[in-house]
């Protein structure tokens, strides 16, 4: 039951996007998203539902491989711990997307912070390892973590679309990794 946190404080775009590249980079994952102000990703039920109704036998577990997304919905992630645990307990890969506020605290998942690597130091970066999203300006690894690769257009368009980006797409290879990473919990 691999499950990370996803934690993206700068960037709202690449808050909804990387959930998605990590879980397509396992091949079979499901995606849920903790945060109640998040993107209104495509799909028939949201977690507020299954909270509200109860998951069903269907929902536990991948029914075939590729990537589950489960849109919030408007509910708080201490409302819908039981389902989470439940769905957790179910699915091989499990990426759960947090807010962007305030910063996790310590828990029981390993959370990847996805940081943009912007020059200047900017956002304030600390010793932990992270997940880098570079822009077209150079900068140096501010410390350890992956580094990935600039998405190409199609990438973005077909991940904001709803749809799987070309296979073999670098952006999606460059998040394996983050999967064998020994992240702090």
């Amino acid at each position: 039951m691999p499950a990370l946190a996803l934690w993206t404080p700068e960037d709202g775009v690449l808050g909804a996007l990387a959930p998605l590249g990590l879980a397509l980079a396992a091949g079979t994952a499901l995606v849920i998203d903790l945060d109640p102000l998040g993107p209104h990703y495509p799909g028939s039920a949201s977690l507020a539902d299954l909270v509200a109704e109860g998951p069903r036998k269907a929902d536990l577990s991948p029914s075939r491989r590729g990537v589950a997304v489960l849109r919030n919905g408007g509910v708080s992630p201490a409302a819908a711990a039981n389902v989470v645990a439940a769905l957790l307990a179910g699915w091989e890969r499990v990426v759960l997307r947090l807010p962007p506020r305030p910063a996790p605290g310590p828990g029981t998942l390993p959370v990847v912070p996805v940081r943009l690597l912007l020059p200047g130091g900017l956002f304030p970066s600390d010793t932990r390892p992270a997940v880098y999203q570079p822009i077209r300006l150079p900068a140096r690894l501010p410390g350890p973590g992956v580094r990935l690769p600039l998405p190409r257009e199609g990438t973005m368009s077909a991940l904001l679309g709803g749809r799987r980006p070309a296979a073999g797409d670098r952006w999606i290879r460059a998040w394996r990794p983050v999967w064998e990473v020994p992240w702090g919990r």
